[in-house]
């Protein structure tokens, strides 16, 4: 994927940013001083309740209103506006970039998550993870194109999940916004606890290719081991392929089961339509993304 082919999918993803948007209104949150509600008080111009003056508090917020007609002091309490928390984080396996159209929508699902969270003006963090191997990545190379020079030059020995989460030093109270096809063993509670942990709120956006879901395979393959290397052939059958099917779709309904539990909205995004068509076909209704 050149630096040219990278703007245009840059291009694409930002009109898709001026329509979608990540649920952060659905976030109760604590921290840095922002434009959306917290859980505490603060100095917005949203009324929130009233208490007793106590000495040391601010005479600004003292209701004299109130004062004329009781004797008492009184201070207003103001909504706490705050700045989001999200850490995206991307699986930058082999099987995200071995086809040109998924690695295209892989690209673009990253720089809609960056300028989403930009535009909401978010503490905003970005992690690649292949194999055991992690970076962090600056939102710059994001923005000027050079995101996947250093996704390329990760080096995993194989020995760790493809969603090694504890390589990553997770926020607090934050969204964790994870871009990643789901294509690797395990438990999927595993990895969805520990992204629930500390009050996080997972997100999965999951890329895939309809040749992937639905392939029609008939004959002698020679089929690659993206992830481990290698070539293994094989002959399919009707009844080879019909336990492809069933495997693929009992590994999904884990997930799904697996999101519902930790209450995570899982949406699984079709490369093969453009980006805004295929985040509107499921991603808004699961309640990964919202309407801007």
């Amino acid at each position: 994927m050149t630096r040219k082919e990278r703007t245009i999918l840059y291009t694409q993803a930002s009109v898709c940013a001026d329509h979608l948007t990540l649920p952060l209104r659905s976030q109760v949150w604590r921290g840095m001083a922002g434009e959306f509600q917290g859980a505490g008080t603060g100095s917005s111009i949203d009324f929130q309740d009233h208490r007793a003056y106590v000495p040391g508090d601010d005479p600004r917020h003292i209701n004299w209103h109130a004062y004329a007609r009781t004797g008492h002091y009184s201070m207003k309490l103001y909504r706490e506006e705050v700045r989001p928390v999200i850490d995206i984080i991307l699986d930058a396996s082999e099987s995200m970039f071995f086809e040109p159209v998924k690695a295209a929508r892989t690209a673009e699902l990253l720089y809609f998550a960056t300028l989403s969270a930009i535009q909401a003006g978010a503490s905003t963090r970005i992690h690649a993870l292949r194999g055991n191997s992690h970076t962090t990545l600056p939102i710059d190379a994001i923005t000027t194109h050079h995101w996947l020079e250093c996704v390329n030059a990760l080096q995993p020995d194989g020995s760790a999940s493809p969603l090694a989460l504890d390589q990553i030093q997770l926020r607090g109270n934050a969204i964790r916004l994870v871009i990643s096809d789901l294509l690797f063993e395990g438990d999927p509670a595993q990895p969805l606890k520990r992204l629930s942990r500390q009050q996080g709120k997972p997100i999965i956006l999951a890329p895939f290719l309809q040749s992937e879901a639905n392939p029609h395979w008939s004959g002698n393959y020679e089929f690659i081991d993206v992830e481990q290397g290698g070539q293994h052939p094989h002959r399919i059958e009707k009844s080879t392929l019909n336990h492809y099917h069933k495997a693929y779709t009992n590994h999904f309904t884990s997930w799904r089961a697996a999101a519902r539990q930790f209450n995570t909205p899982l949406a699984r995004v079709c490369a093969d339509t453009p980006l805004l068509d295929a985040l509107n076909a499921e991603a808004i209704q699961a309640g990964a993304l919202s309407i801007a």
